[in-house]
């Protein structure tokens, strides 16, 4: 019996106005269906916009200290689901438990962190012309927001989201992608547990022509925070700029790491391995070029090819598998285009590039790590974005040549660099275009307290995460008091 999921709306769980469902698939194993979950209607996300929007007036004058009470209750509520949301995760979309029991341990953080935001200021106090007036500014909440996350981090990603919105006051819609909204369905019976007030809340499941395209388009939706793809992204901005609502959007990312001939070339390799081939290469962060001096090209590319033939591949379910299946047909078809459009450009695959051969593999979305090398800087694989286990390799004459070719790409998302000379560390910082970067660390991951976002067209030039998000969380109200005598 496929276990039937629900929207949760206006504090009560429902299916939507037509009864209908979608299915989700365990992309290890096709044959399994994870669960049912409601494929909504415009009516549903009415529903649950009115309902957020009614929430509103009352949730945002409670203090930040009494909303990040019910943040803390929900981490606590998380915590101890841990497993259960894990295993559901790497049923979804694919990759291995230990990386999905990472994601929800750092969502408990997450929510931990905005439920202290209360302690910390909202304004300034700021010296006025007048010595009779007081001159300060103070932040008020946008008011409904809409979350539209991605299935790639499935737990995570709509935290750090719903997290901050919540704290500073916001009442909150999420529109999970398809791929992993049962998981996301039980990251907010979390919160449902934990007795939010009704409508403050909300998650509403489905199409994402429909759910997504309505939420955006919407009057009564204040913001808008969108991570995704670029072309989605795209239509996210001009929706909410025809109503004048704020927008967030987070996007691709085609990272390069720079090897110097001063490396730790066994941290280098292994760090680039990771960033590559982990999450089975579906990360905006992954490592997707590596940048490597002429010089110990051919030693870092043989430490790079034996970390890659030590790869096992396998259900993320099995503890001893490094990289799952990608998460969907569509997204197995992709990857596998990308790698035929890199063989016919004249680059040279050195290994990988095929669907696994074996019983184990042939109901899965699998496909092998992949690694190229001879890439014209200017083809798809070297440019364009694969969200898959593939990395180009590229040799170099210098910190400058290496900069030059990483630069030459529409996206800015992360980097990572490779040296033990500080004066080239700080050169590549100061012009490396990325809003994330490392100095011999791996190109994927920053820390929960710190911001992260992109340049270029990876992102809206917004920040998400740490201090950051009440920037587009809020709005900055200035104010003067004059006594009159």
């Amino acid at each position: 019996m496929r276990k039937l999921y629900a929207n949760f709306i206006n504090g009560n769980w429902c299916q939507s106005s037509n009864d209908e469902t979608l299915e989700s698939k365990n992309p290890a194993n096709t044959s399994e269906i994870v669960g049912l979950f409601p494929s909504s209607t415009s009516m549903d996300v009415d529903r649950a916009v009115q309902s957020a929007k009614h929430a509103f007036s009352s949730w945002r004058n409670l203090s930040a200290l009494e909303r990040g009470n019910f943040l803390h209750k929900t981490a606590d509520i998380l915590a101890d689901k841990l497993e259960d949301i894990a295993y559901t995760a790497t049923m979804e979309m694919g990759k291995t438990l230990a990386e999905t029991r990472g994601e929800v341990a750092r969502a408990v953080q997450i929510l931990r962190y905005y439920a202290q935001e209360g302690y910390r200021k909202i304004g300034d106090n700021i010296p006025s012309g007048d010595s009779q007036s007081l001159l300060f500014t103070t932040r008020v909440p946008v008011g409904v927001v809409g979350i539209i996350s991605p299935w790639n981090f499935p737990i995570a990603i709509p935290v750090w989201k719903i997290a901050p919105a919540l704290v500073y006051g916001n009442t909150v819609i999420l529109k999970p992608a398809s791929e992993t909204s049962i998981t996301a369905i039980k990251i907010i019976e979390a919160f449902a547990e934990a007795e939010f007030p009704t409508g403050v809340v909300n998650i509403v499941t489905g199409k994402g022509s429909v759910v997504g395209g309505n939420l955006i388009n919407n009057s009564d939706v204040n913001a808008i925070s969108f991570t995704g793809s670029n072309e989605i992204g795209k239509a996210v901005a001009m929706g909410c700029i025809e109503r004048g609502a704020k927008y967030q959007l987070e996007m691709g990312g085609k990272n390069p790491a720079i090897i110097l001939d001063d490396a730790d070339l066994d941290l280098a390799a292994e760090l680039t391995v990771n960033g590559a081939m982990k999450h089975t290469g579906q990360k905006c962060t992954a490592t997707s070029r590596a940048y490597i001096h002429e010089s110990i090209y051919e030693e870092f590319k043989a430490k790079v090819l034996e970390r890659v033939a030590a790869i096992k591949i396998g259900p993320g379910l099995d503890e001893s598998t490094y990289m799952g299946p990608v998460a969907s047909k569509a997204q197995l078809e992709n990857v596998l285009h990308y790698i035929e459009e890199g063989k016919k450009s004249g680059a040279t695959l050195l290994t990988g590039g095929k669907v696994p051969i074996g019983d184990e593999f042939k109901d899965g979305y699998y496909v092998e790590p992949t690694v190229f090398e001879n890439v014209d800087n200017k083809n798809a694989i070297a440019q364009e974005e694969i969200f898959g286990p593939v990395l180009c390799l590229f040799k170099v004459t210098s910190l400058k040549d290496a900069l030059r070719q990483a630069n030459d790409n529409k996206f800015g998302l992360s980097a990572s660099l490779f040296t033990r000379d500080l004066a080239k560390s700080f050169t590549y910082i100061n012009e490396i275009e990325a809003g994330l970067i490392k100095v011999n660390g791996e190109s994927a991951g920053v820390e929960l307290q710190a911001p992260f976002g992109g340049m270029k067209a990876s992102s809206s030039h917004s920040r998400e995460q740490g201090e950051a998000a009440k920037e587009f969380f809020t709005s900055i109200k200035t104010v003067t008091i004059t006594p009159v005598p």
